[in-house]
């Protein structure tokens, strides 16, 4: 039976996944959240020797009613593994590697017991970061949708930033036919290098703005686009538009497949039993890539605790500890800027479904979190989020948490795998010590840790220069201001080699230098929808 979507906040609401993915979000404010679930096949679990491409056929085909004929080559386009024409710098498109055991303080501590922890790496795309293994797919997901529906105008994309998603959006979506995109980051909350990857994109129907606020700013406002889009009195009335970020159903289903995939793997290597479980530590802001794993268990694949690791800002820690969602707090910026996030959108599908398809309550609870800036998960629910738990590092953990990865296992890892890192060795280490918190696991079932590394350190080499300078047997004489030079720095050190994507932002030129503040932003993003609305109508009549 095909999968129907519908909205977090409106249970009348029925779409295909085409018009969910062209929609983006439904117009009530809310969420489209799939109204069953499809199992895993067998093959995905256990069809030896295959591509990732034939894996995530098999994980995502249940989820759309598309021929064969117009979801496989889709995907094909996407993982293609070989050839000069592959989004991936390795065959595999995700790695999984050993990062050593629990009790590792030193070299030599292995003990039986201790859960062996493994990297699941998933920057090995064209920007270095998570979001490309869903964006790269995206593109040609939006492009069949907006054919499937009939729709033969552009449509717009907006979306918001915390860092990775922005620069992985332009290079997945942008230059594609009929597809604008406007990205919105904050302008003081990125890594040099993020931003960079941003504002060097090409002009052509695309549009990358500053804005002096935080993400969540950024991410009120396209929300409120989107909501009021229809309104006569709207800029973008009679814009269609759509979205990258994980608001999207289409952003977010890809990356169930990762999560399938790093089960293949433990069992490949022997560290998993068939219908063994495994244990998934995510860092997280938006709550999308934690969500993804939440649906791939309920597709049936077996992980046991979905662990939050959040910063400082630890919103998400907070909600796990004790019930109570409160973002009336300060906010902190932190060297994990991804993270440095207090309204998490995706968090509102996890809400449905465990309120068992409620949509009056979710619609409730979120209209309360507007308007009074917080939310409190009604006890008789409580125990359908029980399989989450949650734990955060400060940025002197997060330093540390990167240095200790170094020395004892010879790992470079980035600052907000740095967080996962610290929250997994805190969380199941001390299980025994802390009974009665909710954020700590309870069990004394020994499975393996796998940790979602979210994006290259060279990413972020201020922080990784920091935490290791130490530590290294050949440390940087000197740490050169410029986030590109650290790379190289970072590099020299190491023995690692700068990802080719971030050395080649070395010649890169800034094409979208404008930085604006909250109140112009709408303004600025409505003239390049009609700007290039109009250019796309010309081009339509002169061929």
């Amino acid at each position: 039976m095909a999968v129907r979507y519908t909205s977090t906040r409106d249970a009348r609401i029925d779409v295909s996944v085409a018009e969910a993915i062209v929609q983006g979000m439904p117009p009530d404010g809310g969420l489209f959240v799939p109204r069953n679930v499809p199992r895993l096949s067998a093959d995905a679990i256990l069809e030896p020797r295959l591509s990732y491409a034939e894996l995530a056929w098999l994980v995502l085909s249940p989820w759309f009613d598309w021929r064969e004929t117009e979801l496989r080559p889709l995907i094909e386009q996407a993982y293609s593994s070989s050839g000069e024409k592959s989004n991936f710098d390795t065959p595999e498109i995700v790695l999984l590697s050993n990062a050593g055991s629990l009790n590792c303080e030193n070299k030599y501590s292995g003990e039986k017991q201790s859960s062996k922890l493994f990297l699941l790496e998933l920057f090995h795309g064209k920007t270095c970061a998570f979001k490309d293994l869903a964006l790269s797919l995206l593109g040609g997901l939006l492009s069949k949708s907006l054919e499937k529906c009939g729709i033969d105008e552009p449509v717009l994309v907006l979306t918001a930033t915390s860092g990775d998603t922005g620069s992985a959006a332009l290079s997945g979506l942008g230059g594609q036919q009929g597809i604008r995109i406007a990205v919105i980051y904050p302008a003081d909350g990125t890594s040099e290098i993020q931003r960079l990857q941003m504002t060097s994109v090409p002009l052509e129907d695309r549009c990358v703005i500053g804005l002096k606020g935080t993400f969540d700013d950024a991410q009120r406002i396209v929300k409120n686009i989107f909501q009021n889009a229809k309104n006569l009195r709207s800029p973008f009335f009679g814009i269609r538009l759509s979205s990258a970020n994980s608001i999207n159903i289409g952003r977010l289903l890809p990356q169930i497949v990762y999560y399938v995939k790093a089960w293949r793997d433990l069992y490949s290597l022997g560290a998993i039993d068939y219908g063994g479980a495994f244990d998934v530590v995510v860092p997280s802001g938006n709550f999308g890539d934690i969500l993804a794993a939440r649906y791939a268990k309920a597709m049936g694949l077996p992980i046991r605790r979905l662990v939050c690791a959040s910063n400082s800002n630890r919103i998400l820690y907070d909600l796990f500890a004790t019930g109570i969602y409160d973002r009336r707090r300060s906010f902190n910026k932190t060297i994990s800027p991804s993270m440095d996030i207090l309204v998490s959108s995706n968090l509102e599908r996890l809400l449905y479904h465990a309120f068992c398809e409620n949509s009056e309550l979710v619609s409730r609870l979120m209209r309360q979190l507007e308007n009074e800036g917080f939310f409190l998960i009604p006890q008789q629910f409580a125990a359908n989020i029980s399989d989450f738990c949650a734990g955060w590092a400060d940025d002197l953990q997060t330093l540390e948490s990167i240095r200790h990865m170094w020395e004892i296992h010879n790992l470079l890892i980035d600052p907000h795998t740095a967080v996962a890192c610290k929250v997994a060795h805190e969380l199941f280490s001390n299980s025994q010590n802390h009974q009665k918190d909710r954020t700590i696991m309870k069990t004394q079932v020994v499975n393996p840790i796998v940790i979602a590394a979210t994006a290259s350190p060279f990413k972020f080499p201020a922080s990784c220069c920091a935490a290791l300078q130490s530590g290294l047997p050949n440390p940087p004489i000197s740490i050169s201001k410029n986030d590109l030079s650290r790379a190289f720095e970072l590099s020299q050190a190491t023995g690692i080699s700068v990802p080719k994507p971030i050395a080649d932002l070395v010649t890169a030129k800034i094409n979208h230098p404008i930085i604006v503040e909250e109140s112009a932003l709408e303004s600025v993003l409505a003239d390049f929808a009609h700007k290039t609305a109009n250019s796309h109508a010309c081009r339509k009549l002169t061929i």
